[in-house]
């Protein structure tokens, strides 16, 4: 295009050098603004000109396996209960406006809403006073599967507090070869404390405390019939079986020295035979068995503190106290699972709630 300016037009004067000048200087810009634009609408990049962004470098490894919360996918089309059906589960979600208990028979009727209310509340004292800390507009989202003569496996628990002010969820995981499916936060934490020095060396569920609002004056702990039933600090055997219409097999121990503390072991399956009123025995010895006899309804482990004074003692004060965090080596697995129960949880309540 510059040759065919340089050439003379017929009939017409020749271009001044300078209006020469500036015309080659245009048709350059024009040139250069049209191969700018081309490349703007070939890489759809629409910001001002920038050299391009350098690589992100690749998150630790540790960073990498952090459990996030997941994408919810597509909604099916269907109800809560064709998302849920086919796993054997139900969702229910109950907005506080009085006793929770009203809440979840409301909504599932007495025969499955009371029991239900049990189960999840063992999983909120671990975040609230229950009820007292509950407040009007709080919400409670249970994921659970019904079963027959037994009450519900609660798989997912959700709780958002006005007085805490925050979310709180739990979900059930099963490490591989544990005896026991439990509770466990986010974090990877069981979501129960346990007791240093315990009673039992192993429980599948605290399932009455001092604090959740029964009136009950020991912490009960669900075990198999015939769990080793431990002291928990050296003491001396004052009687055993009595009352057994209520206790049914039965223990009580003195603390020797100390705080002078009593112990009771309620609805034990047996005694051990040389544990005798007046017998000295040491903190970590086998007593007894756990069972399920006198006023019990399930297999489980009554255990009972007392001051020297008669004052109810609440053993999650007297002991120390731990959570148990679920091994590095199920943290692949414990992060799918969680992945899936947060997955069906948000599904069911969005679709619940449109």
């Amino acid at each position: 295009m510059g040759a065919m300016l340089d050439m003379p037009t017929l009939g017409r004067r020749r271009p001044s050098r300078a209006r020469r000048r500036i015309v080659r200087a245009a048709l350059v810009l024009i040139v250069a603004g049209a191969g700018f634009a081309g490349w703007r609408w070939i890489s759809g990049n629409d910001a001002e000109t920038a050299p391009p962004p350098p690589p992100v470098a690749a998150p630790p490894a540790e960073a990498a396996q952090a459990p996030a919360r997941p994408v919810s996918a597509p909604l099916p089309a269907g109800s809560v209960d064709d998302l849920l059906r086919p796993l054997g589960m139900r969702y229910a979600r109950v907005v506080v406006e009085g006793p929770l208990e009203t809440g979840f028979v409301t909504a599932l009727g007495r025969e499955l809403g009371a029991p239900l209310t049990q189960v999840v509340t063992r999983a909120l004292v671990w975040w609230i006073s229950v009820p007292g800390d509950l407040r009007r507009g709080d919400v409670v989202e249970a994921l659970f599967s019904e079963r027959p003569a037994a009450e519900p496996l609660v798989h997912a628990v959700r709780l958002r507090s006005e007085k805490a002010g925050q979310t709180f969820e739990a979900y059930r995981f099963q490490e591989p070869g544990a005896a026991f499916s439990r509770f466990y936060t986010r974090d990877g934490n069981e979501l129960e404390l346990r007791l240093r020095d315990a009673p039992l060396d192993e429980h599948e569920q605290v399932t009455s405390l001092i604090r959740d609002g029964r009136g009950h004056q020991g912490v009960d702990f669900r075990t198999p019939v015939g769990t080793p039933v431990k002291a928990t600090f050296d003491a001396v055997v004052v009687r055993r079986n009595w009352n057994f219409r209520a206790n049914g097999n039965c223990l009580e121990l003195r603390e020797r020295g100390g705080a002078r503390r009593t112990i009771y072991f309620l609805h034990l399956s047996e005694v051990s035979g040389d544990v005798r009123p007046g017998v000295r025995v040491a903190k970590g010895q086998v007593v007894a068995k756990s069972g399920n006899t006198g006023r019990s309804f399930a297999p489980h482990l009554h255990y009972q503190l007392m001051s020297g004074a008669g004052k109810v003692l609440d053993p999650f004060k007297v002991h120390r106290t731990f959570r148990r965090a679920r091994p590095d080596a199920h943290r692949a697995a414990f992060d799918a699972e969680v992945a899936r129960l947060a997955g069906l949880l948000d599904g069911a309540a969005a679709i619940a709630s449109r």
